[in-house]
């Protein structure tokens, strides 16, 4: 749970638009050290604080949508996140230098959106529907 002073502290640091808007989207208001943002427009923060923050919540995203899923974070950062890698990709040159000439920009998933991959069938199926032929009364 959230103490009193935590709120208080965070809606001081963030002002009061962006501390409701935080209640709203991840129930909790937080503040902290921008680190960087991501081609989407997600922006993703840190908070080393050992008082304010749970251990291992100390790192979060801000996402651009309203309607919002974990495929819009890119591998780079999803790491960072997760503390896999401990610089953020701002940071790390390793990242920043040795990202692959092939290498795409990062696509979210779309299943659930009209962009979603369907399959179909070409094959003729193995059994036929009974279609009822509706014929005229003789008199």
């Amino acid at each position: 749970m959230v103490s009193l002073a935590r709120t208080i502290r965070s809606f001081r640091r963030v002002g009061f638009r962006e501390w409701w808007r935080q209640l709203q989207y991840i129930g909790d208001a937080k503040s902290g050290r921008l680190v960087g943002t991501d081609q989407f427009g997600n922006r993703y923060y840190e908070n080393m604080n050992a008082e304010e923050e749970v251990p291992g919540r100390q790192r979060w995203v801000d996402y651009a949508q309203h309607d919002y899923n974990a495929t819009q974070v890119p591998p780079e950062w999803h790491s960072w996140i997760h503390h896999i890698r401990s610089t953020p990709p701002t940071e790390d040159s390793m990242v920043q230098n040795l990202s692959p000439t092939w290498k795409g920009p990062w696509v979210e998933t779309l299943t659930g959106t009209r962009g979603a991959f369907k399959t179909y069938n070409t094959t003729r199926p193995k059994t036929i529907a009974w279609e009822p032929k509706v014929a005229q009364r003789g008199e």
